[in-house]
């Protein structure tokens, strides 16, 4: 069964226009066909707009890629979402967007979120998903 998988924005962005220490893990994880991936409008937001903005063709293309190709689950629904980031940010002192994807991975059961975040941030005191860093490979 496939590992259900939330990516932060700092990841995808990584994978597509990242430096290499940062890219190759990146897309390994994307790449990885045992991982069914979730997304939510507060990422593709996040993500998706200002490259439309900037005409950037290919991240577009990447991003839509991901979007209707890798994303088996949608979590659509705003209000949970909304209520649950709330919470968990008043608890645990998240950013507004990390709550956010915090409270969809955790709708949706994802079995993980990876993110480029420092290991200090407060992402990595929420209990409702497991957060794991993407380790940025050695470059020689």
């Amino acid at each position: 069964m496939a590992t259900l998988t939330f990516l932060d924005s700092c990841v995808l962005f990584a994978a597509h226009r990242g430096k290499p220490a940062e890219r190759e893990p990146s897309l390994a994880i994307m790449n990885d066909p045992g991982r069914s991936f979730i997304a939510s409008p507060f990422l593709y937001l996040e993500v998706m707009p200002k490259a439309v903005y900037h005409r950037n063709k290919s991240e577009i293309e990447f991003y839509r890629t991901y979007f209707d190709k890798k994303v088996g689950i949608l979590m659509n629904d705003v209000e949970s979402i909304v209520n649950i980031a709330r919470e968990e940010s008043e608890r645990c002192g998240l950013a507004a967007m990390d709550a956010l994807h915090v409270a969809a991975a955790y709708l949706a059961e994802a079995e993980v979120l990876y993110t480029l975040e420092h290991k200090d941030k407060p992402i990595y005191r929420t209990s409702l998903v497991r957060v794991v860093w993407v380790e940025p490979q050695e470059t020689s």
